[in-house]
């Protein structure tokens, strides 16, 4: 063997050489095209650098599944909690804040002024109900012959204003004006109930009067019981009931006349 050769097997530090490949294909009558793709190799191991051992080289993994049957993997997005779909995703209502079960709760506080309120429930900002409340006292002033659409929401948005800045006054925690707006809103279901009285017959005399009355009493007495427990306002009931009834008084003045 020459020099140049043993120089080649101590650098590489090797025992395998291309005359043994050789040997080892024409002893054993191999395939031609298995040795010439070891010869292939062996020029590409000699080109690419070092050598590098076989047990250094990754390892191919296993496939251990079943045909159409793929193993599942613990780094699966649902094992690491992340579903793609609507599944996991809240309700329209609720994104836009309306919760019927909220809504009537309020609305039974309102037609039971003795039951108390819950205050978490009454301190939000839910104008579904006061909506729907002014629409129907509007829409039953029209149908005893009264279109009173521009009265209903003007007087409801300058009282909603003067409560607003009474109550911030009066209270030390403060309130918003969708808090505000709410309560008075959800407050004005009685009034509903004597506009549709209108409907049937005429408010104007002593037995729509005294109807009135009542129904300013209870939507001022509903009112500032909700205020009370929202605002943790106790001892102050008769102070706010006040101006909620001058409030009321003016659309019951709007039923009767």
């Amino acid at each position: 063997m020459s020099n140049f050769e043993q120089f080649h097997l101590d650098f590489y530090q090797s025992n395998y050489t291309i005359e043994d490949q050789e040997e080892a294909c024409n002893s054993y009558d191999s395939d031609k095209n298995l040795c010439d793709s070891r010869k292939s190799q062996t020029e590409k191991q000699r080109a690419g650098g070092a050598y590098v051992p076989a047990d250094m080289l990754p390892s191919p993994q296993r496939y251990t599944g079943q045909i159409l049957q793929p193993v599942y993997s613990p780094d699966t997005p649902s094992q690491l909690g992340y579903t793609d779909g609507f599944d996991e995703e809240p309700p329209l209502l609720e994104e836009l804040g309306v919760n019927f079960e909220h809504i009537w709760q309020k609305t039974l506080t309102v037609l039971n002024p003795m039951k108390p309120a819950d205050g978490s429930i009454m301190n939000e900002t839910d104008l579904t109900g006061p909506m729907v409340f002014c629409l129907a006292l509007g829409a039953t002033l029209l149908m005893a012959g009264k279109v009173h659409f521009g009265y209903v929401y003007g007087m409801s948005a300058i009282g909603c204003l003067a409560m607003h800045a009474l109550l911030n006054l009066m209270s030390t925690s403060g309130v918003s004006h969708g808090c505000v707006a709410s309560v008075l809103g959800y407050c004005l279901l009685p009034m509903v109930i004597l506009s549709s009285s209108a409907v049937v017959f005429s408010l104007q005399g002593i037995p729509g009067t005294v109807l009135a009355l009542f129904i300013i009493g209870w939507c001022s007495l509903s009112a500032s019981k909700i205020f009370t427990s929202a605002l943790a306002m106790e001892g102050q009931q008769l102070l706010i009931a006040y101006p909620c009834a001058l409030l009321y008084g003016l659309f019951a003045l709007l039923t009767v006349f």
